[in-house]
């Protein structure tokens, strides 16, 4: 039996990840956590999650470093990365992957299902 889709939630409000993770675990998606962007890098790597939220406004988020990191990191795992909020990017990010805020939760939950259903399609394939 293929495990559930999985997703990590780098993002700095204690509120906002509560929310998210108490959403998407309702849905049936494996869940992890980070309030900083190390913690976060650190726990895409040991984990490989589906689905990658990164809060534009977590510390050092907008570093060119840091965003090459999770770019390598998604790369690397075939995971998708949604940006939450304002970044200048090089490489920009697929159509619906870069989220203004103030954001909606539903449209966020609905793009995040969307893409976890993407990859554990391609990972049955």
């Amino acid at each position: 039996m293929p495990q559930s889709p999985s997703v990590l939630i780098v993002e700095p409000s204690a509120d906002e990840r509560e929310v998210l993770r108490t959403v998407l675990e309702r849905r049936g998606l494996r869940i992890w956590e980070a309030a900083e962007v190390e913690t976060g890098l650190q726990l895409a790597r040991e984990h490989h999650p589906d689905v990658i939220v990164l809060d534009a406004e977590t510390n050092h988020a907008g570093d060119a470093d840091v965003q090459a990191q999770f770019d390598d990191e998604a790369s690397q795992q075939q995971s998708s990365l949604i940006i939450l909020g304002r970044l200048r990017r090089t490489a920009p990010l697929p159509a619906g992957q870069q989220i203004a805020k103030p954001y909606h939760f539903g449209p966020l939950v609905h793009k995040i299902e969307q893409l976890a259903a993407v990859q554990l399609a391609a990972r049955a394939a």
